[in-house]
């Protein structure tokens, strides 16, 4: 007896929904084997019948109108893969709607939609899955929202931005500049031709803003998220890191602190021998410290065609495998039930305690350095180390300093009067370190 197929539709076949299509057309015979049923693909809605593509598509599929998914009884999933967050939102809360399950890759949608699409899937009875929304090909959402559940996260580590980590590994290892490893990144397809989403933290501030939701049941607009680049790193740092025995990351970094989310997104210091060391390239990571599990380090490739694919597949099968079964929502988009989900209370960026990293650009002339240790003192930050580089009298160097821990509150201020003095040149460069 012929197994009755389960059939999709697909909004949009870019770059994530060629690869969807790649995987669901080669792997029939596998994923037929491991969800019981055939998975039949009957309408990919696209913007231009007429564009060329580079592999076989039956015609026969292709529409312009999307209206034709969601009056289709027979589609039983919808996949947005079309990108954006206004027309996104529309078609995701349609399908819904219309009774359909959604899957997403959408990590804009999600991080500023989510709570509303969330109660859309309740009300419909209908799963909406959005694994490949954060960290690419790896099941982080997976492991946070079923591996993990029976622990209390202390703490969260991610590099989720591949095109940061690509360009900040290519200035370590390539000695390149700043401009000159984004411009490769850009040659390479690694960054858009305007990269400013990815290299100003936005794009993983929305990601960090996922896993927060998911791993303490809090909502957090990405916008609230403190948020820095890493457009400011200089090839100079980089060797000053390594000098001190750190690498920097562009790491999104949340912790539970006394009843409060400690989130944010910066350019970060961390020790060479660490496991988020080793993430080079395009690659992703993401380190959860749990209370029982201790922690639990998901490494492989965050972005591409491919192992984006591959997340957005494991969604359809999961769904998938409800429907043969007669169930939705098994597990609830984020672990918790949406009714559950409360505003996060956010810890201010002035309470947090940290390390830092301070590269002062000034004119190298007697007593400079005594009076930023003299303003440093002042605000009761203590020096770990000092190094000075390059030393000609009455000509611009950059003297690094080290501290101890100290409260960012009384950072900020000293750093701002230290700023305003007649010999600095720049403002001064603050990476925080993470021990």
């Amino acid at each position: 007896m012929k197994k009755k197929s389960i059939k999709i539709a697909m909004v949009g076949l870019g770059t994530v929904g060629s690869g969807v299509w790649k995987i669901l057309s080669q792997q029939r015979q596998l994923l037929e084997q491991r969800i019981g049923a055939p998975i039949e693909i009957k309408w990919v809605a696209v913007r231009s019948l007429r564009k060329k593509r580079n592999f076989a598509l039956p015609k026969s599929c292709l529409i312009t109108q999307t209206d034709l998914i969601f009056n289709d009884p027979e589609v039983q999933i919808v996949a947005e893969l079309m990108g954006g967050v206004s027309e996104a939102k529309k078609i995701v809360l349609k399908a819904l709607k219309k009774g359909k399950h959604v899957v997403t890759a959408n990590k804009a949608l999600i991080a500023e939609c989510g709570s509303e699409l969330f109660h859309a899937a309740r009300q419909a009875k209908r799963d909406l899955c959005f694994e490949a929304s954060v960290g690419g090909g790896i099941p982080v959402l997976r492991a946070l929202r079923e591996g993990l559940a029976g622990n209390h996260l202390h703490s969260i580590y991610g590099i989720i931005n591949g095109t940061c980590n690509f360009i900040l590994t290519e200035m370590l290892h390539k000695q390149m500049d700043f401009h000159q490893a984004l411009k490769k990144a850009q040659e390479l397809g690694f960054a858009e031709a305007d990269p400013s989403f990815d290299i100003q933290g936005v794009d993983a501030a929305q990601k960090l803003a996922i896993l927060i939701a998911m791993a303490y049941g809090v909502e957090i607009p990405a916008n609230k998220i403190h948020t820095e680049g890493i457009e400011p790193i200089s090839l100079l740092d980089m060797q000053n890191a390594q000098r001190f025995g750190y690498q920097i990351k562009l790491l999104a970094i949340a912790k539970s602190v006394r009843g409060q989310v400690q989130a944010r997104v910066q350019p970060t210091m961390i020790a060479q021998d660490s496991m988020l060391a080793a993430v080079q390239g395009e690659n992703n990571a993401v380190l959860f410290d749990g209370d029982f599990v201790g922690q639990t380090l998901l490494y492989g490739k965050g972005a591409g065609s491919e192992p984006t694919a591959s997340a957005v597949v494991g969604d359809i099968v999961e769904i998938a495998r409800n429907i043969q079964v007669g169930v939705s929502e098994a597990v609830a988009p984020l672990g918790v039930s949406v009714e559950s989900l409360k505003a996060a209370k956010i810890q201010p960026i002035d309470l947090l305690k940290s390390e830092y990293y301070l590269r002062f650009q000034v004119i190298d002339r007697p007593g400079v350095l005594a009076k930023i240790t003299q303003i440093l003192s002042q605000y009761k930050i203590s020096i770990s180390s000092v190094y000075q580089h390059g030393h000609q009298s009455g000509e611009e160097v950059s003297v690094v300093v080290l501290t101890h821990e100290v409260l960012e509150k009384n950072l900020q201020q000293a750093i701002n009067k230290i700023n305003r003095l007649s010999f600095v040149r720049a403002a001064t460069t603050i990476i925080r370190v993470e021990a």
